[in-house]
């Protein structure tokens, strides 16, 4: 009987044998225990395709949470230069000069000095011998960025000075809105942003060639970076900020108290925010130190203040005195309102520790930073008339009507707001246009 003959297995196109496959003819038998089969992976239709839309999906909804958070800020800085400017040109006396020689006066020619000559290379005196104030009373960054936009655009001091302002403005309202809106929500946000650059009463001075624009940009931004707790970026920003202005001890006293806070929160001290927090106290003693060697004296600094100012640590005594006659005494409208509205800010910072918002988690820093510039600007015996520009970057006293506005209905609100706007505007417009005195 004839025996059944094997069949070779069938050549594929290569020439080799196919696999074999179980059950088949020319099979190699069973696959040995524990080898599983592995079927071929197949692509599935669209899944690539499908990836990269939800990936451009996000980064378009990413650009239009941009867009939509940036909007209310582009709006108040518009709103603010117009309304400045409109208002100060139509109140100024042609007699004391153009809108722009108004941006740039009383401090801002001390600025446009160091930009256009550096600092003098000791004390000044006038005719008759007596210690009067110079230049080295004034920190070196606004002057000195200052300078650099100058240089960069081909233009005049002045104009150099104004840019960096604006610019600075810019970024400061950005890095406040940012702040608000992650503590308190959007509608809140937007109006603490309008209060801030255009209602209240010496919002002008953002855009003045003076440093106070740059300052708040660097303290909010580094407020904001103690929120993320990118602490060696906190520290920096403070230093820069005691480069600006002196009240940046309000600034390192905010990094010290976020730093705390983390410390407590997470059970250990790391580096980082020890680090942050002695970089952001820096600033202003390097400048006291730099002042001290160039005239010999380590308390020269303090010297010049006091000779050309009257400006001295004094625990606010001289405005306390101030106010009693400033209310019952005075008829003139500088002195009365800067007294009603200096009492209005800090019942407003009280305020802002008693209410509601205290209780929000990450607010602590800002608070502390609020109360220790207004605390700051108070505490020392300059000129009366200085102080609400000297409390416009405080920040803090400006959180409870804006949450109130962010309660109000909409009409009320935008109604009230208007009305904050004009009367900051009038009145930053009137002590520039109209009062003799630095403001």
């Amino acid at each position: 009987m004839p025996q059944p003959t094997a069949t070779a297995p069938e050549a594929g196109p290569s020439g080799l044998p196919r696999p074999s496959v179980p059950g088949r003819p020319g099979t190699p038998g069973p696959r040995p225990a524990g080898q599983e089969h592995r079927a071929p992976r197949r692509r599935t239709p669209g899944r690539g395709r499908g990836r990269t839309a939800a990936r451009a999906a996000a980064v378009r909804a990413s650009a239009g949470a941009a867009v939509r958070a940036a909007g209310p800020v582009l709006a108040a800085y518009a709103a603010s230069t117009a309304l400045h400017l409109a208002m100060l040109a139509l109140l100024r006396r042609p007699a004391r000069g153009s809108v722009q020689d108004h941006l740039l006066s009383w401090d801002a020619r001390h600025f446009l000095s160091i930009a256009a000559d550096g600092y003098p290379d000791g004390f000044s005196r006038t005719a008759d011998g007596e210690l009067t104030g110079n230049e080295l009373a004034f920190l070196p960054l606004y002057p000195l960025v200052s300078r650099a936009a100058s240089a960069v655009l081909g233009a005049s001091a002045g104009a150099g000075a104004l840019v960096v302002a604006h610019l600075a403005l810019l970024a400061a309202l950005f890095a406040v809105h940012r702040l608000v809106l992650g503590l308190y929500g959007p509608r809140t946000a937007a109006f603490a942003v309008v209060l801030l650059c255009v209602a209240q009463p010496m919002g002008i001075v953002f855009a003045m060639g003076y440093s106070e624009s740059l300052f708040l940009a660097l303290a909010a931004g580094a407020l904001l970076a103690c929120r993320r707790e990118a602490w060696l970026t906190a520290g920096a920003l403070g230093c820069l900020a005691g480069l600006t202005r002196p009240t940046a001890a309000a600034v390192a006293l905010a990094v010290a108290v976020a730093a705390v806070q983390s410390a407590a929160a997470g059970r250990r001290v790391r580096w980082r925010p020890v680090a942050g927090s002695a970089l952001a106290c820096l600033g202003t003693p390097l400048y006291l130190l730099w002042v001290g060697d160039r005239l010999g004296r380590w308390d020269a600094w303090f010297r010049i203040q006091q000779a050309g100012w009257g400006t001295h640590w004094d625990a606010g005594a001289r405005f306390a005195g101030f106010l009693p006659d400033a209310l019952v005494r005075e008829t003139g409208w500088v002195p009365v309102s800067t007294a009603v509205l200096v009492l209005g800010v800090i019942l407003l910072t009280a305020a802002a520790w008693r209410g509601p918002g205290r209780c929000v988690p990450g607010v602590l820093p800002l608070a502390v930073y609020g109360t220790a510039v207004v605390v700051l600007a108070l505490g020392q015996s300059n000129y009366y008339h200085c102080k609400l520009r000297m409390l416009a970057p405080a920040v803090l006293f400006l959180l409870p009507p804006a949450r109130a506005l962010a309660a109000a209905r909409p009409r009320t609100a935008a109604a009230a707001a208007g009305g904050a706007a004009l009367f900051g505007t009038w009145y930053g417009a009137s002590m520039l246009a109209t009062w003799p005195y630095a403001v």
